[in-house]
């Protein structure tokens, strides 16, 4: 079972001391031109502040984020699961994983980067800033990432579950094979909405859940009788997805 992430655009400083990227450490090796070009392109944006905020949509009070960029290549380095700490990991707990569950998130998830492409949760990466639209000078995040992305994903094995956001999938489209969770609430007329306030913290919580779980779904089917024996509103979706209720 492979748990598909997003990135997110708040990231944690620092990392293990004497450490920098290596490009060879990082899982989906296939990815490495992709990964040179586009460390290239944020370099050469990043030597101008104004570009860059215009290339990345940033302000002002966020020039930090190009000085990661400028450091990116020697700056110290830890674990994606670690490095990433927007709402949807927060939500995970990463740092309260006992030993058993973080093995397990260490050999399950696989997160999406719009620098890096494809990560395994161990990979060890700097902390940068780059999104799904950015726009960088003569690059196409698309372009490049697209058919890349989308053929790592195609070799993944077992049930993948696709927890992204519709902008990421843009930049690499998961098999038909993939399991897509949308968020969803019931309203008063009986319809069942997409929820867009609470849907990261929802599925940050449910990847904690099947984390600490620490069972390798093998199937859809299997994946829901564990949900409902746990207690967890998941239930069939449309088009081979599931729903993951929650009240709003």
């Amino acid at each position: 079972m492979i748990i598909l992430l997003p990135p997110s655009e708040t990231k944690t400083d620092g990392g293990v001391d004497a450490s920098a990227l290596d490009l060879a450490a990082l899982s989906f090796p296939e990815l490495t031109p992709q990964r040179r070009a586009m460390l290239a392109a944020v370099r050469q944006v990043s030597t101008s502040l104004s570009r860059s905020r215009e290339a990345l949509g940033l302000g002002s009070r966020q020039d930090f984020e190009t000085l990661r960029n400028r450091a990116v290549r020697s700056s110290p380095v830890r674990p994606a699961i670690d490095r990433y700490a927007g709402v949807l990991y927060e939500a995970i707990a990463v740092p309260t994983l006992l030993p058993h569950d973080r093995q397990f998130a260490l050999a399950h998830v696989v997160i999406q980067s719009a620098l890096f492409g494809l990560l395994a949760a161990a990979d060890p990466v700097p902390a940068y800033r780059l999104s799904h639209d950015s726009r960088l000078p003569g690059r196409s995040l698309r372009t490049l990432w697209r058919t890349p992305i989308a053929t790592g994903l195609q070799r993944l094995p077992g049930l993948t579950l696709d927890l992204r956001s519709h902008s990421y999938v843009a930049l690499g489209p998961a098999p038909a094979s993939a399991v897509t969770v949308r968020v969803v609430s019931d309203s008063p007329d009986g319809r069942r909405l997409a929820v867009s306030h609470a849907n990261k913290a929802a599925k940050g919580a449910l990847v904690g859940a099947i984390v600490r779980a620490g069972i390798d779904h093998a199937t859809v089917a299997d994946l829901l009788d564990w949900a409902t024996a746990t207690g967890l509103a998941l239930e069939p979706g449309t088009e081979g997805g599931v729903d993951l209720l929650v009240t709003v």
